[in-house]
């Protein structure tokens, strides 16, 4: 029986009376802040997404005698486009990180132009409201209405355009990439600066049920969020290779057709379930890494990476599916140099599960001529010949508890029948696929290839017989009792990313290293991590489920729990060396 938990909470203590849930009770809070003012300016700034109808009319509750909306003072949507040109690109898939601030893309004759209408106005309430809206003022009352990046790729989905332009029925990649390189950031960048002013939070993810936090309680609510152990709220998603272990262990929909993959642990992507009292609030997880980056990274991995969460773990499932794409990720100076990222995806694939006949594709096979190989690449894509992959890439048999070594240049995928937990660095978005075994997307359109970028970065020298020796169970016995034994289980020299297996009956004593520790319980029911002072309270993790240790804790313990008592369980860890 499956006991993973799809909706984790973070409880936060001290302010259940600071949280409302429906338009009205948030007009009620909202009437008595500007009670007894002749004139008052109410602002909701919102990130990208956020539904304009829905909010204006729950805020017409207020019969406000003027409304004002910010997008109106930024520049038309085919001069945002031509503006963000370079960071776009042509490419389907990629961008360039764009590194703007909002109001780079407002026009500031306009943006004074409306802070003299509000002037104008001696008698009433003025609604200030839209992407930007703290640009102009932040009023008698600033609202940041605030959503979760999964929830506004399914509303990509279900036609919305990106920020100012009429791109309802474009491909959803590119709608994507509009967002993830460009808008997110600057909206990132435009709402990390205002945290302190927030005098509410709106969180509308689910439609029609807003709620509302006080900025005091948000903030508070981050800052203890971040001393304790965590988990994020996890997504899943269909896929052409998807496959149906998830199904099973994580308790999805089964009448869908399969699940791909999920992020259980990527805190750029995912969002938090905040409960106050009663009510439960959504907000993107990346808050907590923005408001409290030395807190939750550690000090050496804050000054190393900014307020950036550097580890990813996510699940990959072709049980009953098929292959991955054949794919390659960049080395670090070609991230650098042709997409603006700071560090590349170097990954690994840990093994959570399998059947008899898997397999893992990692790295070329002895003596190939490269040259012949990307030409096959680019027939098999064009549809001349389906790419001979057993002639060229070097593939491994894989059991369960397998950990497979991934650094950036490499070739790799995974075959069918595996469950694999993907440990790696963050920039998951570049993945570079050479061929996708003769098949569509789930839209019925070819997912993109890109050759012309792989072959820059395959390291050619990454053969079987090294391959063998450097990526596959580089496991290294550390230490050994009667209660537990850790090992080392990678990764590669070239990656940043260490990771601990701990195999155990006993409590097992942790320490943060110096760095913000993320786990999986990859065998066992459930154990518990408690605090040896008392720092926070026992927190219960199942299996398979991901959780984040922020660095401040330092010390840590973990132990069976519940039905796992007196049995063998298993936690791999990751960390920056």
């Amino acid at each position: 029986m499956q006991n993973y938990d799809k909706y984790p909470e973070v409880k936060i203590k001290g302010f259940d009376n600071e949280a409302f849930e429906g338009y009205n009770h948030i007009i009620e809070r909202v009437k008595e802040d500007i009670i007894g003012k002749e004139k008052a300016v109410v602002v909701i700034d919102f990130y990208h997404g956020v539904s304009e109808d829905e909010v204006l009319k729950g805020f017409d509750l207020l019969n406000p005698v003027m409304k004002v909306k910010a997008d109106d003072c930024a520049y038309d949507g085919e001069k945002l486009t031509e503006m963000m040109q370079e960071y776009l690109t042509d490419d389907r898939v990629f961008g360039i990180i764009n590194t703007k601030k909002l109001q780079d893309y407002f026009v500031k004759e306009k943006i004074e132009k409306a802070a003299e209408k509000i002037s104008s106005v001696e008698k009433g309430i003025v609604l200030v409201y839209g992407v930007g809206a703290g640009l102009i003022t932040l009023g008698d009352v600033y609202i940041y209405a605030d959503l979760a990046r999964w929830e506004i790729q399914k509303r990509y989905r279900n036609g919305m355009p990106n920020w100012k332009q009429n791109n309802y029925d474009e491909d959803l990649k590119r709608k994507y990439k509009r967002g993830f390189f460009i808008e997110w950031r600057i909206a990132d960048r435009h709402k990390k600066c205002l945290y302190e002013k927030m005098d509410y939070v709106l969180d509308t993810n689910v439609k029609d049920n807003p709620k509302m936090i006080t900025g005091n309680a948000f903030r508070e609510g981050l800052k203890q969020t971040a001393e304790r152990p965590f988990r994020v709220v996890p997504y899943f998603d269909p896929g052409v290779w998807g496959g149906q272990w998830m199904k099973e262990v994580c308790g999805l929909d089964k009448t869908k057709k399969n699940f791909a993959w999920s992020f259980d642990g990527v805190p750029e992507e995912n969002s938090l379930y905040l409960k106050y009292g009663n009510v439960r609030v959504e907000v993107p997880s990346i808050n907590v890494v923005l408001y409290q980056p030395v807190e939750l990274l550690g000090d050496k991995v804050h000054a190393r990476f900014g307020a950036e969460f550097p580890i990813r773990f996510d699940f990959l499932d072709t049980m009953g599916g098929q292959n991955l794409s054949l794919q390659v990720h960049p080395i670090t100076e070609y991230i650098q140099e042709n997409f603006g990222m700071h560090y590349t995806q170097d990954e690994s694939y840990y093994i959570l599960d399998c059947k008899e006949d898997a397999n893992v594709y990692l790295g070329v096979k002895e003596g190939i001529n490269k040259d012949d190989m990307i030409n096959d690449l680019k027939r098999a894509e064009k549809g001349e010949i389906s790419f001979p992959d057993e002639k060229y890439i070097n593939k491994i048999p894989a059991k369960k508890h397998d950990h497979f070594l991934i650094p950036a240049g490499t070739i790799h995928c995974s075959g069918n029948n595996c469950m694999v937990l993907e440990i790696s660095a963050t920039p998951y978005i570049f993945t570079f696929k050479l061929w996708d075994w003769d098949r569509v997307g789930l839209d019925g359109i070819p997912r993109p290839i890109h050759i012309e970028h792989g072959k820059n970065v395959i390291q050619w020298d990454r053969t079987a017989s090294w391959v063998n020796k450097n990526l596959v169970n580089r496991v290294e016995e550390i230490s050994k009792t009667d209660g537990c034994l850790e090992e080392r289980t990678g990764l590669h020299e070239r990656e940043f990313i260490e990771t601990r297996r701990h195999w155990f009956t006993d409590t097992v004593h942790h320490n943060t290293n110096g760095s913000v520790n993320v786990l999986n319980l990859v065998e066992g029911d459930e154990a518990v991590i408690e605090s040896p002072t008392g720092q926070f309270e026992p927190f219960i993790v199942h299996y398979a489920e991901t959780f984040i240790i922020p660095e401040c804790i330092k010390e840590y313990t973990i132990k069976p729990y519940g039905k796992s008592q007196g049995k063998k369980i298993c936690t791999i860890k990751a960390y920056i060396r």
